[in-house]
């Protein structure tokens, strides 16, 4: 069953500041998308990346082996992927790191279970987890 994606609401400026600041160099070709326009209607070769992922997702280029072996295991797009599951994601590994130790999906798997919605994937913290952030955010409003 198809689901019906909202038009990317997002400026101009706002992309292009995106551009500016990321440093995105000009042989990605990152393009602007045309007005009401969702996240499937990516033209072929690109890829859907949203604000969120960037702003509050700690997202960044070149992405890491760890992010790459999440979107591999769970077999989903990142642009299927929900701005707090990216933020999940991030932090798991940056708290990994800092205590020198390699993040993988095995140990992800036994903090975090995925979970999808309307077309798009998150994660979740596993009930039975001990909290490695004590009030993670709970949602992220007009992502879209």
């Amino acid at each position: 069953m198809a689901v019906e994606l909202p038009p990317l609401k997002w400026s101009k400026e706002t992309f292009d500041g995106l551009i500016r600041n990321f440093r995105f160099p000009e042989s990605w070709d990152a393009r602007y998308p045309n007005e009401g326009q969702t996240a499937t209607d990516a033209l072929a070769g690109y890829i859907t990346l949203f604000w969120d992922f960037f702003s509050l997702g700690n997202f960044r280029f070149p992405v890491t082996k760890f992010f790459l072996d999440i979107l591999a295991y769970y077999k989903f797009h990142i642009s299927q992927m929900y701005p707090i599951g990216m933020a999940r994601v991030r932090h798991f590994e940056f708290v990994c790191r800092t205590m020198l130790i390699e993040p993988t999906v095995t140990r992800f798997r036994v903090v975090h279970q995925m979970h999808c919605s309307q077309g798009f994937c998150s994660f979740v913290q596993r009930a039975s987890a001990k909290k490695i952030l004590l009030q993670p955010p709970k949602s992220f409003h007009d992502w879209k």
